[in-house]
C-alpha cells in the first residue's frame, strides 16, 4: 500500500505499523516523541480554505466561500484545481482575469448577476461545461457569466495579491496552485505516541521537525540548540497561535535579528516577562523588538500544529550544533573536520583530554570564522554530579549558575576553603537564590560527597558546598539542615577538591549526561 512519511511517498506492506515504517525508512525519531498521523490528502484538504495561485507575475491568494450555497462549487474546485496549473491567462480586461478552460460536470444558467471586486467565479463560457473558466474580478460589474445555479458561481474571494492580479495579461500563465496549510487545517489529524498503530492506504505520517537557523542571531540560535536534549524538545505551553518551550526561561538573551513572525518562525524572547522562552508560531504575528528570530521550521509543521503541553517532539536541525564541551580532543577534531573548520588547541593536547572551553562559543560564529580554539583538562579533573529529582528548583539554580542549563560542561568558583575542615564552599548568586525554598533537606546526616545549596532560611542563600566527611549537624555549606537543600552526589573522585584554594575554577558536568 502507498503511504507518505515525512512528505515522501513509499510502498509498504499491508497492515504495517508506524514502528515498521520508521524502521524500514530509517526516519528520524526519538523514542517517547509524538508523531502526526493524517488519514490522507483528501482528509487534510477538506479543512483547507485558502489557496495560492502562482503565476509568472507573482501569487494570488484566494479564500473559499464556506456557505452551504457555495459548497457544490467548492467541491468542484477542490477536486479539479490542479487542472488549472500550466494554463494560460485566457483573457484580461479592466474588469476581470480569466484562466482556463477545463472540463467540469457543472450546468450553466443564463442569468445576469452583479459581482464585486475580489469575487472568484466558475464560469461556463459559451454555456458549455467543456469551457469552464476561473474568473477573478478586478472591479464591480454586472454580467452574464453562464454560471452554475449555485451562489452566482462565486466560490471564493481574492484576499491577497491584488497587485499581481492587475499585472496579468494573456501573455502570462499559471505555474502552480498550492493549498495553504494553517493550524486549523490539521485539527482533525491525530497526535500518536503508540507506534503499534496500524497504517492504512493513503495515510501520511510525520515523525520529526527540522529547522534552519538565522545566521544573524548567533547567541539566540545557541539558546535554541541548548533546548534540544537527546534529539528532542519538550513542549511547555500550547495555544492557538504558538507553542512554547520554557525550560530555559530566565536566561537573558540579546536582541539580535528581528523579523515578521510568520507561520513556522522560531523566536526567543529577549526582553520582558518570559525572557529566554522559545516560541514556534502556528499563525502569523506582528513584528516585535522583544522577540529575536532564530530560525524557521522547514519540515514537520504538521507536528507543531497538533503538539500539546508536555509532548516531546523529535528535532533535527539543518545545521549541526558545533558544541565541543565534554568531548575529547580527537572527537572534536573529527566533528570540526567534517564541518570544514580548523581545530586549534590551547594547552593540553592529549587526544583523550576533555574539552571544557571553546572560543568562539557559538556555532554561527565558529562557521563564520572558520576555526575554533579549545581548552581541555584531564578527564579525572572534571567534577561529575548525579542530580536528585526531588529538588527541582535547587538543581535548576545550580545548572543556571554554573552554565549547565545551556552547556554540557559548566564551572563554579571556590569561595571558601580551609585545610582540615573537610568542606569547600563555592560562590553563589543572592539575586538568583531568592526563590530557593527548602527542598530535599537532610534528615539524619549529610553523607560525604553530597553537594548542597543554602536555601532562603539563611541570609547566605545561594552558596554551594561539598563535605568530605559525614556530618550529623551541618550541611555541605556549613548551615543547619533546615537551611540546606541537597541537590546531588559527586560521582567522580572528589578528594582533590578538598585541596583547592579560594578563587579556583572547578569544571562540572552531569554524570548521566550523554555527550
Amino acid at each position: 500500500m502507498l503511504i507518505k512519511i515525512n512528505g515522501e511517498e513509499i510502498d509498504v506492506a499491508d497492515a504495517s505499523t508506524i514502528q515498521d515504517v520508521i524502521d524500514e525508512t530509517n526516519a528520524p525519531y526519538t523514542p517517547g516523541s509524538i508523531v502526526c498521523l493524517i488519514k490522507g490528502k483528501k482528509e487534510l484538504e477538506k479543512n483547507i480554505n485558502k489557496y495560492k495561485i502562482k503565476t509568472n507575475q507573482g501569487s494570488i491568494i484566494i479564500q473559499l466561500d464556506e456557505s452551504e450555497e457555495a459548497k457544490p462549487l467548492v467541491d468542484v474546485w477542490k477536486k479539479q484545481y490542479e487542472e488549472f496549473v500550466d494554463l494560460d491567462i485566457r483573457w484580461s480586461t479592466p474588469t476581470e482575469v480569466a484562466i482556463g478552460p477545463i472540463v467540469t460536470d457543472l450546468e450553466p444558467t443564463s442569468d445576469e448577476f452583479k459581482y464585486y471586486e475580489g469575487d472568484v467565479v466558475l464560469s461556463l463560457s459559451s454555456f458549455s461545461n467543456e469551457s469552464t473558466h476561473l474568473i477573478m474580478l478586478k472591479a464591480n460589474t454586472t454580467n452574464v457569466y453562464s454560471v452554475p445555479p449555485y451562489n452566482k458561481g462565486i466560490f471564493a474571494r481574492v484576499i491577497g495579491g491584488r497587485k499581481t492580479l492587475e499585472k496579468l495579461t494573456d501573455d502570462d500563465k499559471v505555474i502552480g496552485i498550492e493549498p495553504i496549510i494553517e493550524r486549523s487545517t490539521t485539527t482533525d489529524t491525530a497526535s500518536v505516541s503508540d507506534l503499534s498503530t496500524v497504517l492504512e492506504e493513503g495515510n501520511e505520517l510525520y515523525t520529526y521537525i527540522s529547522f534552519n537557523i538565522d545566521e544573524d542571531s548567533p547567541v539566540c540560535v545557541e539558546h535554541l540548540f541548548s533546548l534540544i536534549k537527546d534529539g528532542r524538545i519538550k513542549v511547555s505551553f500550547d495555544s492557538e497561535s504558538f507553542i512554547g518551550f520554557y525550560d530555559l526561561e530566565g536566561i537573558d538573551k540579546p536582541k539580535e535579528d528581528t523579523t515578521q513572525r510568520t507561520r513556522g518562525t522560531i523566536t526567543v524572547r529577549n526582553d520582558g516577562v518570559g525572557v529566554g522562552r522559545l516560541y514556534v508560531y502556528r499563525e502569523n504575528r506582528v513584528l516585535t523588538p522583544n522577540h529575536t528570530t532564530v530560525g524557521n521550521v522547514v519540515t514537520g509543521m504538521e507536528i507543531i500544529d497538533i503538539a500539546k503541553e508536555n509532548d516531546f517532539i523529535t528535532v533535527k536541525a539543518e545545521q549541526q550544533r558545533l558544541m565541543l564541551l565534554n568531548k575529547t580532543q580527537s572527537e572534536a577534531t573529527e566533528i570540526l573536520t567534517a564541518a570544514g573548520v580548523e581545530h586549534l588547541i590551547d594547552g593540553l593536547v592529549d587526544d583523550d583530554a576533555i574539552i571544557v572551553e571553546q572560543e568562539p562559543k557559538h556555532t554561527i560564529d565558529i562557521l563564520r570564522e572558520g576555526h575554533v580554539i579549545t581548552k581541555s583538562i584531564k578527564k579525572e579533573e572534571i567534577c561529575t554530579i548525579k542530580f536528585v529529582e526531588n529538588a527541582p528548583r535547587s538543581v535548576k539554580y545550580f545548572k543556571f549558575l554554573s552554565g549547565l542549563l545551556e552547556n554540557p560542561v559548566g564551572k563554579i568558583k571556590v569561595h571558601f576553603a580551609v585545610p582540615g575542615m573537610h568542606i569547600v564552599i563555592f560562590e553563589g548568586d543572592k539575586k538568583l537564590a531568592k526563590g530557593l525554598v527548602p527542598e530535599n533537606n537532610p534528615i539524619d546526616k549529610v553523607i560525604r560527597g553530597q553537594i548542597g545549596i543554602t536555601n532562603m532560611a539563611s541570609k547566605s542563600a545561594g552558596l554551594i558546598g561539598v563535605r568530605f566527611e559525614d556530618n550529623v549537624e551541618f550541611g555541605p555549606t556549613a548551615e543547619n539542615f533546615e537551611a540546606t537543600n541537597i541537590i546531588g552526589d559527586i560521582t567522580s573522585d572528589y578528594e582533590s577538591l578538598e585541596k583547592l584554594k579560594e578563587g579556583v575554577v572547578v569544571y562540572v558536568t552531569e554524570s548521566n549526561h550523554e555527550s
